[in-house]
């Protein structure tokens, strides 16, 4: 569980920092959780709409995932936090682990007195979103985990240092700027302690054991994910609620690099449409799904409920 202390040391506070200048439309605020100051991004009226949280990857803030959470801002109220230890948030005097994560997402929700939520997570975020349905099942309407890492394929550290390395070229170059100021604020040491506490994490029997509707969405230029042969083997254990699609094109980071295609299958998975390619993001790009589990709910066209895909 996270630290309960209120004493400064806690969460090694520093002086707030806010961005000079906004990085989207999406209101910029702090709040304090359990002694660990806490930066995050909000629609800025929150709308009476269903609560959607954008959970980040290891290492990095929520900037990067803020492309496909701003496109969804007229319709779901959002919300993007720095967690604990990571992007201008306080520093983790003992290393967040991935429950002390999920406990942290809960209380900040409670902070903000928010009950019910669907979860966004890219890369370890979706761990994270794991372990909350784990912990609070009843708080969780819906999972959407892109490009979900943690598992035997980035084991061990050297392995996943090659995988990213692989990633950057694949990434926009834009990409760079945007998260190296996070890696260098994050830092070494807590680098190889988060990616022990990654390793040590049961992701697949987490995963596997989502009894609420969950969409995984992988890109197939992802060096950081098995292929999708293997991700419709492993959806296929298991006669949960999982839908998974690809994007062609993508690579890990696909809430930054593909905002347009990821924020439309969003939708289409939250109203449970066919998926089917956005006509309104052109280009090489083509979304399909993979799998869809028989306990999923059934797709729906023109109002009417339409059978699973053989």
């Amino acid at each position: 569980m996270m630290a309960t202390s209120s004493n400064p040391t806690a969460g090694q506070r520093q002086a707030r920092r806010t961005p000079k200048r906004p990085a989207s439309s999406l209101a910029e605020r702090w709040t304090t959780i359990d002694g660990f100051d806490v930066f995050y991004r909000e629609s800025p009226e929150p709308p009476d709409a269903p609560v959607m949280m954008h959970v980040h990857g290891f290492g990095l803030s929520g900037r990067y995932l803020l492309p496909t959470a701003e496109r969804l801002a007229d319709e779901f109220h959002i919300l993007v936090p720095d967690l604990p230890g990571f992007g201008r948030s306080s520093k983790a005097g003992a290393l967040l682990d991935v429950p002390d994560l999920a406990h942290a997402a809960a209380r900040f929700l409670d902070d903000r007195g928010i009950e019910k939520v669907t979860l966004v997570g890219n890369s370890m975020g979706c761990p994270v979103i794991c372990e909350f349905a784990y912990h609070y099942p009843e708080r969780l309407e819906r999972a959407i985990l892109v490009s979900p890492a943690g598992g035997l394929h980035n084991q061990p550290f050297r392995r996943a240092m090659g995988q990213l390395t692989k990633d950057g070229p694949r990434e926009p170059t834009r990409m760079m700027r945007v998260a190296t100021p996070d890696y260098l604020r994050f830092g070494v040491s807590s680098t190889a302690k988060m990616f022990k506490a990654l390793t040590q994490y049961p992701s697949l029997e987490r995963l596997l054991a989502l009894q609420i509707p969950t969409l995984v969405v992988i890109g197939d230029r992802d060096p950081l994910m098995p292929g999708p042969a293997r991700i419709q083997e492993v959806a296929a254990q298991t006669d949960n609620h999982v839908l998974v699609v690809v994007i062609e094109g993508a690579a890990h980071a696909i809430n930054f690099s593909h905002p347009g295609e990821l924020s439309h299958v969003i939708r289409l998975f939250m109203e449970d449409l066919p998926i089917i390619d956005d006509p309104d993001s052109p280009g090489h790009s083509r979304m399909y799904e993979i799998h869809r589990g028989v306990h999923h709910p059934p797709r729906k066209q023109g109002g009417q409920a339409q059978p699973p895909l053989p």
